[in-house]
């Protein structure tokens, strides 16, 4: 009679790690920035469908998702379309969805990177190309990890689910429209870059634009405007305090390696319209870092009045308050109990494939988790290949030994989870 163990060594003997490989590259050579995702979509498709799994491609308007609760978006689209793969169960388990999205942000200047960003390069070891790490790298694992348990002839009694979605980087309005589609299960894995660090705390992210207005004037008589940039700086200063005391608060062991877990950051700062004049408005837009289990309304009060006591010791700004819009990606926190089976079973796949201890952190990083947490009511966690360090900038990469232990973990973990038949 073959023994646990034995099924999970026959499945992990069935990984493909050349495969996976090769399909990474395939992917990364798509360009699937934000609305342009249909492509890398049809992609997966088809390899769902190739490796035996029941597959279910949809095409959903945008429009009627505004109004929900949870919907945010930064790129503009009128519809997107969605993609879950299927491999049923026998019956009898517990279900478990992979979670990972297609889409990637901008490559910025190309002569930056030392590899073309579209094509999936192969280096000393590692996968370079945009979206290799965030997130292409962990979603192929999930195919390739369900096409381990396909050849090997491994039932599982609970349905393995692989969700690919859009619009991750600017909202998550591809997981919304999947959860509202009835998609659900006993637990989740969103495949982001964790650096094989079992997460089960995602803090929370937010966007804002902030305005501050002044006046014109021709630069050779400055004095007589107004500079609205020169306005910003008691709002930037107050900012950057509000930032400071908020992490120095923090007393969460999960994110107790970074000095600032919750960071506010200013992204895009746009003023003035010629050199010579005045500068009469300035936009500045950014990413405010929420705590895990802060109330958003809670973290959007504290933002507005760190500005209005700014704005209250600065006569011109007294008069001319600067305008806050929450705009944009709007991610909550999440998380899911450590003693949650689809935490410990990935706990002790994890162990089992590395031969060491798990580690358990907080991402610092705003995801689909929270989606899948508050939308889906599905207990969820962070875990993938590559560090996230390495994304949003040139010569993005995953290492192709993290690519294969990733798959692997995630193949034990179906399996202890999920239940064999």
């Amino acid at each position: 009679m073959a023994t646990p163990a034995d099924t999970e060594a026959r499945a992990l003997a069935a990984i493909d790690a050349d495969g996976l490989v090769a399909c990474l590259r395939e992917l990364i050579a798509i360009r699937s920035l934000g609305g342009e995702e249909d492509a890398a979509q049809a992609f997966v498709a088809d390899r769902i469908a190739r490796e035996g799994l029941r597959v279910d491609r949809w095409r959903f308007p945008i429009d009627p998702l505004r109004a929900h609760p949870h919907f945010s978006m930064e790129v503009e689209r009128t519809a997107g379309e969605g993609v879950v793969g299927t491999l049923p169960g026998k019956g009898g388990g517990r279900s478990l969805i992979l979670n990972g999205h297609v889409d990637v942000v901008p490559v910025g200047d190309e002569g930056n990177w030392t590899v073309l960003p579209w094509q999936g390069t192969v280096r000393d070891g590692r996968v370079y190309g945009r979206g290799a790490v965030d997130m292409k790298g962990g979603l192929v694992c999930a195919l390739f990890a369900a096409k381990a348990l396909v050849e090997s002839g491994v039932t599982l009694r609970g349905d393995l689910l692989i969700e690919s979605v859009i619009g991750e980087e600017d909202g998550g309005v591809g997981t919304l429209a999947t959860s509202l589609r009835g998609y659900r299960a006993d637990g989740a894995i969103v495949l982001e870059p964790t650096e094989l660090v079992v997460a089960p705390a995602q803090a929370g992210a937010l966007c804002f634009r902030i305005t501050v207005d002044g006046r014109s004037a021709h630069a050779c008589v400055r004095e007589e405007g107004v500079s609205a940039l020169e306005k910003f700086l008691p709002v930037q200063r107050a900012l950057a305090d509000l930032e400071a005391r908020r992490n120095q608060a923090v007393r969460d062991p999960m994110f107790s390696r970074y000095r600032l877990p919750f960071a506010l950051n200013l992204g895009r700062v746009q003023a003035g319209e010629w050199p010579s004049s005045v500068p009469e408005r300035l936009a500045v837009e950014g990413r405010y870092g929420i705590a895990v289990g802060e109330p958003v309304a809670a973290a959007r009060a504290a933002f507005e009045d760190a500005i209005r006591s700014a704005a209250a010791s600065e006569p011109w700004l007294r008069d001319h308050p600067p305008r806050v819009e929450w705009w944009g990606g709007q991610f909550d926190s999440a998380s899911t109990p450590v003693d949650h089976p689809v935490v410990t079973s990935l706990v002790s796949a994890v162990e089992t494939v590395l031969g060491a201890p798990a580690r358990l952190e907080g991402m610092t990083y705003g995801s689909d988790m929270r989606l899948l947490v508050h939308v889906a009511r599905t207990p969820t966690v962070l875990f993938g290949p590559g560090d996230v360090r390495r994304s949003h900038r040139p010569d993005e990469s995953v290492a192709i030994d993290d690519l294969v232990a990733a798959t692997r973990a995630i193949v034990v973990a179906a399996i202890r989870f999920c239940g064999e038949a």
